[in-house]
């Protein structure tokens, strides 16, 4: 079907954060034979942080970065642009498997977020950082008790939070949908993330690294003590022979076998409205600039951006059988329509409001539903993938952790049952779409059976399994 509400009828199919006159032009793609200490697959934020963190630590090692596409230009460009200090994808995932370590890895995603704020000022970085804190909003009755039982257990662990009623809430943003929230005033910030990526880039760039775009690695072996990885690329074919690898390559299919089934690719989609005026604004309110999100399974993200539009995302994640990754993949008329319709049922004083961008993008998620980490090829190789969305902050960490193992540190980073745990693996189709897809059909059916979970989803709780949306 085509676009059937109106607010579509302009809106132009492409990313509203790559869609920017600053964007960068493509860098050069490998052709023939380098050498390098380490090399980096993928060009989004976790390659990016491995590359620039691997020459600050030592700045004697020369370093590759090889990217299939441009660097941002994939989940890392394409996001809400909210960065949490979360490590664990929420404090409930992090609670349910892995409480006795919880504390410490909320002080660590903590620092973490602190970090990047620092090294985004440190670095000059033009991306609009801006420690706006989360509000969780209800907008079904059962919502209210699924947040006053999380915030009493927050709490606990020393988490600043406030349960709000109603008008407290509709007094922040304002919308005749909001029963209540949790606010979070200092675990999230907001960020336009293809600048971030872009602004990473360039100081990666000025720190030695030497970035190869339009570079599709190919292959990846053994070679004398090292590595050999293979590239293909619109000039030519390429290699580099280097001491390590480390591979940062998110949805898309690993070079190491064992780990393609670790990971699924869904497809998120997003609508950008055009500028709000001053009057338009005040009907919101909205002065804390906050990210929101609703407490629903099946739940959407929003937020302002600089000159007071409003990015609206999320609920409709979609996997395609056999994990297909494709272009055409990233416009879904039934979902940006949905997302439309859903948009003004929240805000109805915006009614007459235009959407300027739909666009799509495909995420990794993993049956924990946050990031892990390994080694393979004898210390060789290391990887970090599964961050479920939730990424733009937990990268930074990712990186850290990733050189931590190939470096062979004992710290309280590589301590952590969450580094040192893998994931379960889905299963193969059809299995996988099969699974997937009652899951989803099990979460929507709880949101519209107040919070109700079905024997399947009871089963996938039993066993620490599921589908984060």
């Amino acid at each position: 079907m085509r676009p059937t509400h109106p607010a579509l009828a302009d809106a132009a199919q492409r990313t509203y954060w790559l869609d920017d006159p600053d964007r960068p032009g493509p860098l050069p793609s490998l052709v023939g034979g380098v050498e390098a200490d380490l090399v980096v697959v993928g060009g989004g934020y976790t390659g990016l942080w491995t590359a620039l963190l691997a020459r600050e630590r030592h700045p004697g090692r020369s370093v590759v970065l090889v990217e299939a596409g441009e660097c941002g230009g994939q989940a890392s460009g394409r996001n809400g642009g909210f960065a949490a200090a979360s490590l664990t994808h929420g404090f409930g995932n992090g609670l349910e498997r892995w409480p006795d370590e919880l504390d410490v890895l909320e002080r660590l995603g903590a620092a973490n977020l602190t970090g990047l704020g620092a090294d985004i000022e440190r670095l000059g970085i033009d991306c609009d950082w801006q420690m706006s804190g989360e509000l969780t909003v209800a907008t079904a009755p059962h919502h209210l008790d699924e947040l006053r039982e999380l915030a009493g257990v927050m709490a606990e662990h020393g988490a600043e939070v406030a349960l709000l009623g109603a008008d407290e809430t509709r007094a922040l943003v304002d919308s005749p949908t909001y029963l209540g929230a949790l606010h979070s005033p200092g675990d999230t910030a907001l960020v336009e993330p293809a600048r971030l990526a872009w602004g990473l880039r360039a100081v990666c760039l000025a720190a030695g690294v030497v970035i190869h775009e339009r570079t599709r690695a190919t292959g990846l072996r053994r070679s004398g003590g090292g590595v050999r990885l293979s590239t293909a690329g619109p000039e030519g074919a390429g290699a580099v022979r280097a001491g390590q690898v480390v591979l940062a390559t998110n949805a898309f299919p690993s070079l190491l076998r064992r780990l393609r089934l670790m990971t699924v690719p869904v497809y998120d989609h997003v609508l950008m409205t055009e500028p709000l005026s001053a009057s338009q604004l005040a009907s919101i309110g909205w002065g804390g600039r906050q990210g929101v999100g609703d407490a629903s399974n099946l739940f959407h993200y929003y937020r302002l951006t600089r000159d007071d539009r409003i990015l609206w995302g999320g609920y409709d994640a979609v996997y395609h059988y056999g994990s297909r990754i494709d272009a055409s993949l990233e416009q879904r008329d039934t979902t940006h329509t949905l997302l439309a319709q859903h948009f003004f049922e929240t805000f109805p004083q915006l009614a007459g409001l235009r959407f300027t961008h739909r666009w799509g993008g495909v995420i990794d998620t993993c049956t924990r539903f946050n990031a892990f980490y390994g080694t393979a090829l004898s210390g060789r190789v290391g990887y970090a993938l599964g961050y479920t969305g939730l990424g733009v902050a937990a990268t930074r960490f990712g990186a850290h952790v990733v050189l931590d193992l190939l470096e062979g540190a004992d710290n309280e980073r590589t301590r952590l049952r969450m580094v040192r745990e893998r994931p379960l693996p889905f299963p193969p189709e059809p299995l996988r779409a099969a699974g997937i897809n009652l899951t989803r059909w099990s979460l929507a059916r709880s949101d519209s059976h107040m919070g109700r979970r079905n024997a399947w989803l009871r089963t996938l709780d039993a066993a620490g399994l599921g589908f984060d949306s």
